[in-house]
């Protein structure tokens, strides 16, 4: 992909309606259905940061393209297309080549509040549940896991959405007391299902995906896949030559942009000051290679 101009919001672009306006992406209400665009916004420990990442939006949302078109098969999704000349008169003249690849028209679906999260190694925020509990989500695992261990076979750790501040870790029989126990197997299943699907086509290109989270809606009755999947900003993706046990594996993600504030004199309580110019730039890099490695052979 080639130097492009960091667009940190597309409203000056569209000329219908914004609906939501997330931490990255913007939903416009195209009437049948929604206008997903994705900007180049980044965010960490809950702060929307700047300046914008350039290429971010372009990668994720290409990234969730081909996600969405390699699994169709196993799991219906809300995109209905990613066609620029079909958006005639709702991007503004002269916008297109700006747009053309961070954008998904898809289906309006009603969003189960459930963040389907699966975990095939114990790591984050796994981890530190298990020092505590010996459990994750209120699983009980085996003793002596080692950090950044796989598991024997893949856990499901739901999370209940929340609109403001974090997700909420819950038990599986507290999923099944919000949505059903017919669904939350349903949920459960595709889920672990989707996951070993890309860990294997992951594993072939160097590349462990050691989590991932995804979002549910239903359309006419049938749940389908929505929002992003298998993006560095959904996942944790770690390049195959730094696995190891007991360290925090450099993720292949917006890591230096964590590293950074982390190690600076931020208070955690205000907007970070602007971000360097070389952190912004290995942001970049990075999610180029991630898409890099993912859909180039």
């Amino acid at each position: 992909m080639s130097e492009v101009q960091a667009i940190s919001s597309a409203a000056e672009f569209i000329n219908v309606p914004i609906k939501y306006k997330g931490k990255v992406r913007e939903i416009y209400d195209l009437g049948e259905h929604y206008l997903i665009v994705v900007t180049d916004r980044i965010s960490a420990f809950d702060y929307i940061l700047s300046p914008a990442v350039p290429d971010k939006g372009n990668v994720l949302n290409q990234i969730s393209k081909f996600w969405f078109e390699e699994t169709a098969a196993i799991q219906p999704n809300h995109v209905v297309h990613a066609d620029i000349e079909k958006l005639d008169g709702i991007v503004a003249g002269g916008s297109e080549e700006l747009l053309k690849d961070r954008f998904m028209v898809t289906k309006k679906a009603e969003r189960i509040d459930i963040e389907c999260v699966v975990r095939g190694y114990i790591t984050g925020g796994g981890w530190r549940q298990y020092e505590k509990t010996g459990q994750i989500n209120g699983i009980d695992l085996p003793a002596g896991l080692r950090k950044n261990e796989r598991f024997e076979k893949p856990i499901f750790t739901p999370a209940a959405k929340n609109d403001v501040g974090h997700d909420e870790d819950i038990p599986f029989e507290r999923m099944e007391e919000l949505v059903g126990k017919e669904l939350a197997a349903e949920l459960r299943d595709k889920s672990l299902r989707l996951y070993e699907y890309a860990h294997a086509y992951c594993e072939k290109r160097g590349i462990i995906l050691a989590d991932t989270k995804f979002e549910f809606g239903i359309v006419d009755g049938q749940v389908i896949l929505i929002d992003e999947v298998f993006t560095p900003d959904s996942s944790r993706f770690w390049a195959k030559e730094k696995y190891a046990y007991d360290i925090e594996i450099d993720g292949m993600d917006k890591e230096p942009v964590r590293t950074y504030l982390l190690n600076s004199d931020w208070d955690k309580n205000s907007t970070p000051d602007p971000l360097p110019a070389e952190v912004v730039a290995e942001t970049t890099r990075r999610y180029r290679d991630i898409w890099r490695r993912l859909t180039q052979d």
